[in-house]
């Protein structure tokens, strides 16, 4: 070849190389997946008791909903519990652009009647560990629910490697039904098993058990066996939705490296245990290097009250062991129930990762102290905030402000402090100013908010409880957490602002405070409330309204009940 010709090639080959350095590589297109689920009751045996369990499509824990970051979700739901309402929250999808979605009854929309086939459609926005829980008085606990797992698009990777992806879902299980327990827990006995993956056992020789409803070799509540092949390294994406229990959950012989919380990035540290309150979510890594040719316990133990329940157990089964081959050993004991400074030490340990931190504005516009009380109203034991019992209206809130119907629900500013001057967090107070009230906190759009969350002493002498919360439609910046009575000079002071861990549920410890921050930038109508479920039935929650004229034409679909009954058309 001639020099003409090699100077014609080379600069065609630039042109060529210039060209394909100004074409764009295609984005991967978000995928749509649709889902067909029918809500129901049907009797089950998780723990060898037989009970009505409310089912999606005949299973507890209901379907996994497994997406990319970016896929759009279309449920379409069908409620045949043929005498009950129902809502499913998507817990953990913060509904940016859709705040309908969110599934919250009496908040962000009516509930869904008998009979009836409601369409829930949002996005999932970024990749992480989510559920989703019914939300409508207490379902949840009835077996309505389930875990998402939203995966990074695969041009991307994560900053850990692991074999294998696993989700367990961890929650307390009742043989009384839910009305028997909202009517005020009521059985004899109180009966209860904490179930792994929707598995538990329970004795059957309990004294005052009916005859016939309990039966020990019931398949059914074999222990949930997780196969695992020695050598590999496995992502187990744990969740909690425990109706009350706070839990330690470990392992036999393996330790586990926190990764992921929440839907965020940890600096990863190492537990033996993992402590785990309702709502939350955490994505651990175990390696499969212990003795293989046996099975090892999974355990997961009542802590933050004292309990006579047994651990619920699971089997780490490495292949080829036979998945019903129980180990040899007995099962880890786990941490003492009221080893308060050990839940504080693990939770002041989440740190966000280094590359993944997300800087918190240094100052916030607004402070809520939230002063978590019980009392006694009319009458009734009530849990409260700052002496106010919560209570959902019959018109959910983003329909009432998006369509000026003000005069459903109450309009005096619910208090945004205590007088902590006075206030004893350690002594029972009869707290006679408590009401009972379904008043709104209303925050400028695009401000920051830090909100306090101070626990103290119950109706009984000497006891505190453990609260985990949650915000829905957001995540918060996790501040600090301390004990005792909150110092909003020295213990502002002492705010991690440099790299806190965004979560959107998070505990506060007995007569102890946590400080979060969050800004107020989703337009819509959110709740945020203690994740035990009766705690939030009995009245431990608020609603923030934020930006609802921003909001966009709400779907009639969301609508029937209250004072939306015009605007329903079916």
């Amino acid at each position: 070849m001639n020099e003409f010709f090699m100077k014609k090639l080379l600069k065609l080959l630039t042109i060529l190389c210039v060209i394909a350095c100004c074409i764009s590589v295609p984005k991967v297109e978000a995928r749509v997946r649709r889902y067909k689920w029918e809500v129901k009751y049907e009797f089950k045996s998780p723990d060898c008791y037989r009970k009505l369990a409310i089912t999606i499509n005949g299973r507890s824990p209901g379907p996994s909903i497994i997406a990319q970051r970016g896929d759009t979700i279309i449920i379409e739901l069908k409620n045949s519990l043929l005498t009950e309402n129902t809502a499913i929250h998507w817990h953990g999808i913060r509904q940016i652009g859709t705040p309908w979605m969110d599934g919250t009854e009496g908040v962000t929309q009516c509930p869904i009647l008998p009979g009836d086939t409601f369409e829930y459609k949002f996005v999932v926005d970024r990749p992480g560990t989510y559920l989703y829980h019914a939300h409508y008085g207490m379902q949840r606990e009835a077996g309505l629910y389930g875990s998402i797992r939203v995966l990074l698009p695969e041009s991307e990777s994560e900053p850990f490697s692991y074999d294998y992806d696993r989700s367990i879902i961890l929650n307390d299980w009742y043989h009384n039904s839910t009305y028997e327990q909202s009517a005020g827990l009521s059985s004899i006995p109180f009966a209860w098993s904490v179930l792994i993956q929707g598995r538990g056992k329970f004795n059957c020789t309990t004294p005052g058990l009916p005859t016939g409803l309990c039966n020990a070799s019931n398949p059914e509540c074999a222990p949930y066996a997780l196969k695992v092949v020695p050598g590999k390294t496995y992502r187990l994406r744990i969740g909690s939705l425990t109706a009350l229990s706070a839990l330690s959950f470990e392992i036999e012989g393996h330790n586990m490296t926190v990764v992921e919380a929440d839907g965020h990035y940890v600096d990863p540290f190492v537990v033996k245990n993992l402590f785990i309150y309702s709502g939350e979510t955490y994505s651990v890594l175990i390696v499969a290097n212990q003795d293989p040719s046996r099975n090892y316990w999974a355990s997961a133990k009542v802590v933050s009250r004292p309990s006579t329940t047994p651990n619920g157990l699971a089997i780490l089964n490495y292949y080829p062991n036979h998945p019903r081959r129980n180990p040899s050993t007995n099962p880890p004991i786990g941490p003492h129930w009221d080893d308060v400074r050990s839940r504080l030490s693990q939770s002041q340990s989440i740190k966000a990762r280094p590359g993944f931190i997300h800087t918190p504005p240094q100052r916030s516009d607004r402070v809520i102290v939230m002063l978590n009380t019980q009392n006694n109203v009319s009458g009734y034991r009530r849990w409260s905030v700052n002496n106010v019992s919560f209570n959902l209206p019959h018109t959910p809130y983003l329909i009432a402000y998006k369509y000026n119907m003000l005069h459903a629900f109450d309009q005096q500013q619910p208090p945004e402090g205590y007088d902590s001057a006075t206030y004893d967090i350690y002594r029972v107070q009869e707290n006679a100013n408590a009401t009972i009230s379904n008043a709104a906190y209303r925050l400028k759009l695009n401000t920051t908010v830090d909100i306090i969350l101070q626990n103290s002493n119950t109706m009984n002498r000497n006891n505190s409880e453990t609260h985990p919360w949650h915000l829905h439609g957001h995540d918060f910046w996790v501040l600090g957490y301390g004990e005792g009575k909150f110092d909003r000079v020295n213990d502002s002071s002492k705010f991690n602002l440099v790299d806190p861990i965004m979560k959107n549920t998070v505990a506060v410890q007995p007569f102890g405070w946590t400080a979060l921050r969050f800004e107020a930038n989703n337009p819509g109508v959110w709740a945020f409330h203690c994740h035990i479920e009766s705690h939030f039935f009995m009245g431990m929650g608020v609603v923030f309204e934020e930006g609802v004229e921003q909001v966009g034409e709400l779907p009639t679909s969301i609508m029937g009940c209250g004072d939306t009954k015009r605007y329903f058309k079916p």
